[in-house]
């Protein structure tokens, strides 16, 4: 006899059909049978050793995180609520360029300093890994959700070349081609970039469609955060659009938003552009979180020559006064390439976190707000933030737009991302609320997209992206990677205020075929694996 029977399910399948009743069978971490209400009327109902009834509960696939920041939270954490009690059964990580595999023991050091506002610095995680293979080999033994592995261009270039703004050498080039060629044999699913962050921001496009190219050739996609969300974003899109065209590489947009006043309602410019890319044939996807501010940390708003020689480099130039005023003066009056080109607007960046407790008494303020109970300029403050938190103050910057938001998120090439950042006192409430988010107020308050649509980009879209060939999708045959969720209650309880707040309306959550989230309370069971690349 089976294990698992959910009876009376309101079925939302991932294909962006019309939902119908069933009774969905559960055996072996796969989904065995599918009887439908029609057909079970006429014959006997499946039994199983166990029955959950799901009347007035839509099932479907578990929802697929393409933007993560789960690095090390996935092992720091087994509980991992954050994400699980969201439905989130799968997880994109090794994001944004930066990233702890592969590496060396230079480049870990290096890299755990430069995010330490994305995962903490890993003092509390044995790094015992080096290699691509061995990361996911780590992944392996149990973690709360399945998660895949981008290898990050950033990390690659800090090995090959150092933290230097310089074109590659030959030898260097053929070392970092080498490198993602050999993290992709090891199971990785594509390339991310940080064109905002150092060092992934000094490589030129000759230099990344070298890399594209190999991606390509082993059948990967190519996750950009490119050169700009402010000025010049259309160029950026434009540019990664282009480039993956030359590369004959899959193209996928992280994070994707039109930000800061110069693009209020330019979101349709952008739509366009990828219009005309996909109609010409081009494999583009893209993800986007359904929130207006972004989350970043403070040191990545400094500008590109200010990171140079990596982040002992920063607090170096940060101590010199001269120094420390030429990188103010590109933050407020020429709008540094870290700051996408705006000059920065203090009253819009919060910190959010920081890794100094003596800092605490910062977090929840912007840094005008902090800088005006101290009677200091903001640089001054900000300047003392980067450094006495040793670059590791996290910040959210309120620079968005909901026609923005909107507009792209009915896209058809739109997946779901959180892009969250899990540490910190007041991480954003995208970490936590995402996914509950896009079914309670986007679909069922405000309809920007009815519930088949939306379960579709969060579920099959991603999984197809993934090139999984057994996720995604409520189907015979298929891993058993599911959420239960009511309709009429799902909702985000993250808030700014209370980020931390885990989300109602989803009482059940299954990862691989075993009750992770149980009448909505965490069990202590780790079904998630590292989720490989499909060889070509």
């Amino acid at each position: 006899m089976e294990e698992l029977v959910i009876r009376d399910a309101d079925v939302v399948d991932g294909s962006g059909a019309d939902s119908y009743r069933a009774d969905v069978v559960v055996d072996g971490g796969r989904i065995v049978s599918i009887v439908k209400e029609a057909a079970a009327a006429g014959c006997q109902r499946p039994r199983a050793r166990r029955e959950l009834d799901a009347e007035g509960l839509v099932l479907s696939p578990g929802f697929i995180d393409m933007h993560a920041h789960s690095d090390l939270a996935l092992l720091r954490d087994p509980d991992h609520s954050a994400k699980l009690a969201q439905g989130v059964t799968l997880e994109v990580v090794g994001q944004d360029g930066l990233s702890y595999a592969p590496v060396d023991d230079r480049t870990l050091a290096e890299v755990r300093r430069a995010i330490t506002g994305w995962n903490g610095y890993g003092d509390d995680v044995d790094l015992d890994w080096r290699t691509v293979g061995e990361y996911l080999d780590r992944l392996d033994r149990g973690i709360a959700v399945n998660a895949a592995y981008l290898i990050p261009q950033g990390t690659v270039r800090a090995m090959a070349v150092g933290w230097e703004d310089r074109p590659a050498t030959g030898a260097e080039l053929d070392r970092m081609r080498r490198l993602v060629a050999e993290g992709l044999e090891q199971g990785a699913v594509g390339l991310s970039s940080g064109l905002t962050y150092t060092p992934g921001m000094y490589a030129d496009d000759a230099e990344l469609t070298e890399l594209c190219r190999v991606v390509a050739a082993y059948g990967g996609y190519y996750c950009p955060h490119h050169r700009s969300y402010g000025a010049g974003a259309l160029e950026a899109y434009a540019e990664m659009v282009e480039l993956t065209r030359k590369a004959g590489c899959p193209l996928h947009l992280a994070h994707a938003t039109m930000n800061f006043g110069v693009n209020e309602g330019r979101a349709p410019e952008l739509l366009a552009l990828l219009d005309r890319a996909l109609d010409a044939g081009a494999d583009i996807t893209l993800d986007s979180y359904p929130y207006t501010p972004g989350c970043t940390t403070l040191a990545a708003l400094l500008p590109s020559w200010a990171g140079e020689g990596g982040p002992e480099g920063i607090l170096t130039r940060l101590a010199d006064p001269a120094t420390a005023e030429r990188v103010r003066h590109d933050l407020e009056v020429t709008g540094s390439d870290g700051c996408h080109g705006v000059p920065v607007e203090w009253e819009t960046i919060e910190i959010s976190g920081v890794t100094a407790p003596a800092l605490a008494d910062h977090v929840g303020r912007t840094v005008r707000e902090s800088a005006d109970a101290r009677g200091e300029d903001p640089w001054t403050t900000a300047r003392r933030l980067l450094v006495e938190d040793r670059l590791g103050t996290t910040i959210l910057q309120h620079v968005g737009h909901e026609e923005n938001v909107r507009a792209i998120m009915r896209h058809r090439a739109h997946t779901g991302g959180s892009d969250g950042i899990l540490r910190g006192a007041k991480p954003h409430p995208r970490a936590y609320g995402t996914f509950p988010r896009y079914l309670g107020h986007y679909v069922r308050e405000a309809g920007v997209l009815t519930l088949e649509e939306c379960v579709a980009h969060l579920t099959a879209r991603p999984a197809a992206r993934l090139r999984l060939p057994d996720r995604g999708l409520v189907c015979e045959g298929y891993r058993a990677d599911l959420v239960l969720f009511d309709p009429d209650t799902v909702a985000s309880g993250a808030t700014f205020a209370e980020p931390r707040v885990l989300p109602a309306g989803i009482p059940y959550v299954l990862v691989d075929g075993r009750l992770a989230i149980e009448d909505g309370r965490r069990t202590d069971v780790l079904a998630g694996r590292a989720v490989r690349r499909t060889p070509v």
